[in-house]
């Protein structure tokens, strides 16, 4: 039988999996209608998977990642910013 702690787990995993699976056929969709569809759909997901990662945190289910120094994340988005714009 499974524990709750492993079917939260679960549950967030297979959301974050749907969450990639939206946001590729977003990038995909050549139908407007279709794209905000899935972008609102994606949304949601988004919403219900930060709700189980919430239960999951103060259950102890789950423990994020350290927060990251202002510096480190200052570096990381230069570094991007200028791969953005190597890209145009």
């Amino acid at each position: 039988m499974m524990q709750e702690r492993d079917m939260v787990n679960d549950v967030i995993n297979m959301t974050k999996l749907s969450l990639s699976c939206y946001q590729t056929a977003i990038m995909e969709c050549a139908n407007q209608q279709l794209r905000n569809t899935l972008q609102q759909l994606r949304n949601e997901a988004e919403q219900f998977q930060y709700q189980l990662f919430q239960i999951a945190q103060q259950k102890g289910y789950y423990t994020p990642a350290p927060t990251a120094k202002a510096d480190d994340i200052q570096q990381i988005k230069s570094s991007l910013s200028g791969t953005h714009m190597n890209m145009r």
